[in-house]
């Protein structure tokens, strides 16, 4: 009986660190690290792993992995390491890798096009269900099997069709106007491509790549040599 109460209130305590709000941002990025890491391992036939080698995939200290995954529980046995599926498994938890996540990317031109056709969304659960643009050649019509839709109805599919993410592939000078109408139909979660900055309420997780940076983070290291760039 004690011991189910210390499991129940390990459990308790170990989604309060989940919902707590002291996730960094760095801790989250290396735990995709280790996702990719273990999934390696496993597609070579490894069974464990130790703390030393999950540091390696990530060019890390074994000592930050540990406090990495300390952080959400109790990982692997002293002297024997961590089980490569189990631990896998876990982090795709953690990560919300387990479970399906409704899709929803506006704006089909190149960069739009090409992450339709990235085949790691749907083998990670990101499933792409919806698409807009505002080009009328495009609207009622399929792309790559999914169909088209005015932008002007952005918000009233997003609710209908339950969207958990949308991926904006917008023009920069469209994409805060877009963004405030994935807003306003409760979309928690947007990834944005578009070169611009954007703001969104506090409640509202944005993720933004821009590829022009990193292209410029690049040509700096080639430039300065004698500087090269560290993460």
């Amino acid at each position: 009986m004690r011991s189910m109460v210390r499991q129940a209130h390990h459990k308790k305590e170990s989604h309060a660190r989940l919902t707590g709000g002291r996730v960094s941002e760095s801790t989250v990025r290396r735990l995709s690290l280790y996702y990719r890491g273990l999934s390696t391992f496993e597609r070579e036939g490894y069974k464990t792993i130790s703390s030393k080698d999950l540091a390696k995939e990530g060019r890390l200290t074994p000592a930050q992995v540990r406090k990495d995954l300390s952080f959400f529980g109790s990982f692997g046995t002293r002297g024997l390491g961590y089980p490569v599926k189990e631990l896998k498994e876990k982090i795709a938890r953690i990560l919300g890798l387990n479970r399906t996540w409704n899709v929803a990317l506006v704006g089909v031109g190149n960069v739009g096009s090409a992450l339709v056709s990235y085949k790691e969304f749907p083998k990670q659960g990101f499933n792409i269900k919806l698409l807009f643009d505002n080009d009328q050649r495009k609207i009622n019509k399929n792309h790559k099997g999914i169909q088209v839709f005015d932008v002007k109805d952005l918000a009233s599919k997003l609710k209908e069709h339950k969207i958990d993410l949308v991926i904006l592939a917008v023009p920069a000078s469209a994409a805060q106007a877009v963004t405030d109408d994935v807003v306003s139909a409760g979309v928690k979660s947007i990834l944005n491509f578009a070169p611009t900055h954007i703001k969104v309420p506090d409640d509202v997780t944005l993720r933004s790549v821009n590829m022009a940076m990193e292209l410029e983070h690049l040509s700096f290291s080639l430039v300065n040599k004698g500087y090269p760039l560290k993460f």
